[in-house]
């Protein structure tokens, strides 16, 4: 089988040409960056025919150099892509084998996103993906979509004949890096889920079983909506009950982010090294 050669992404801008691109492999495993994933066990299951797509800050995952096919994906934001103005773009290229790594995919979601240039990756080959607007229609507006979500869904529009797996799209918090709230967590895990029981894509280690379905089995005097209503009563209770125990909780530790927030503040800029642990 031919793979694209290393470098392969540079100065790729439609769909039609990344869609070339990733029609080369069997399957596409988009890798976030969380501690439930273990890449040595991960590239085991799949075949040297598997491409896999990595995150930015791809160091939260990879502790030495990978050698599959790879590909990584840096999400523009209003500064650029967060690599590149930390100035991390040579701590995370150097986690890829050279001659197997395709290069980076630089994608917007948003007008106001900015893309770089293959000069502002210190010259890795760089194609861009301009997705502005792709997930509005669908995505809740007070939030916006995460790199992996858009990519996931993207992949599925383009119809290939890989298989596309997600691996670690958890959306859990974890002792090392945070979950962040700009993004939409639990829409976006119905959405995969969903994506997931239709066939469209799957997820690696599996979903669990939904024991809520087992409810209409159980009860098959009610309609789906009421027991759907039911759900949704008692999940609203719960989350009640669990904001104002936040509420508590934020109240008793005001002091001590005063502190923390003063000694950031101290804290040269060289040295502040981001805990956004899921941001896509």
């Amino acid at each position: 089988m031919n793979f694209p050669a290393s470098g392969a992404t540079e100065n790729l801008t439609t769909s039609a040409e990344w869609r070339s691109l990733f029609s080369a492999f069997s399957h596409i495993i988009l890798v976030a960056n969380s501690d439930a994933v273990n890449i040595k066990e991960l590239q085991a299951e799949y075949p040297d025919t598997a491409l896999f797509v990595f995150f930015n800050k791809v160091y939260k995952v990879l502790a030495e150099p990978f050698q599959g096919q790879s590909l990584l994906v840096s999400r523009a934001q209003p500064k650029g892509a967060n690599i590149v103005y930390r100035r991390e773009v040579a701590d995370v290229v150097k986690l890829f084998a050279p001659e197997r790594f395709l290069g980076i995919m630089n994608i917007r979601l948003a007008a106001t996103e900015k893309l770089n240039t293959m000069e502002d990756f210190l010259g890795t080959p760089t194609g861009h993906l301009d997705l502005t607007g792709f997930c509005a229609d669908l995505y809740p507006s007070t939030k916006i979509p995460t790199s992996g979500f858009a990519m996931s869904l993207w992949l599925v529009d383009l119809k290939l004949s890989a298989e596309i797996v997600l691996a670690g799209f958890s959306a859990k918090r974890s002792e090392k890096w945070r979950v962040v709230s700009v993004h939409d967590w639990t829409f976006e895990q119905v959405f995969l889920r969903l994506f997931a029981r239709v066939g469209k894509l799957s997820m690696h280690g599996g979903i669990a079983r939904n024991s809520y379905a087992s409810l209409a089995a159980r009860f098959p005097e009610l309609p789906p909506a009421e027991i759907s209503s039911t759900v949704a009563e008692v999940l609203s209770s719960r989350l009640s009950e669990t904001d104002a125990q936040v509420d508590k909780l934020i109240s008793l530790t005001n002091a001590l982010r005063s502190i923390d927030l003063f000694l950031r503040r101290l804290k040269p800029s060289f040295l502040r090294k981001s805990g956004a642990g899921l941001k896509g």
